[in-house]
């Protein structure tokens, strides 16, 4: 498997482990009652969980950029040691922006996805030419 893969294997792994911690905190602050039903009424839910649940959505936004990346540069024969190091870039800032969301870490969590995000274009940049 080619680093660049398994950047993207882990990054899906990590989209789990966020689900899942998102989960966990709206059950602290609903009760899984609410989380497992229709959720027809609005929740009031803490800013960590809030934090929490809009970290899910930028990764899954993040993560299709990602995963084109990934899917360029393989199919177009272009993987390098520029593009395996973009991918582990891409990787870490995707866990660093967990706890940064999280915490609101202003403006370190602008400042860790603008690196992933850039690390992405790279990436496809590095495929084009």
């Amino acid at each position: 498997m080619t680093p660049e893969l398994a950047a993207l294997a882990l990054a899906a792994l990590l989209q789990s482990v966020q689900i899942a911690l998102a989960g966990a905190a709206m059950n602290r602050d609903v009760g899984a009652g609410w989380n497992a039903g229709p959720r027809d009424t609005p929740a009031d839910f803490s800013p960590l969980t809030g934090r929490l649940r809009r970290a899910v959505d930028n990764h899954f936004e993040g993560l299709v950029s990602f995963t084109i990346a990934v899917v360029v540069v393989i199919l177009s024969g272009s993987a390098s040691a520029l593009t395996a190091a973009c991918a582990w870039i891409y990787l870490a800032m995707r866990i660093l922006y967990v706890p940064a969301y999280a915490f609101g870490w202003t403006p370190w969590r602008s400042v860790i996805f603008s690196i992933g995000y850039g690390a992405t274009l790279v990436m496809i940049l590095a495929a084009l030419f």
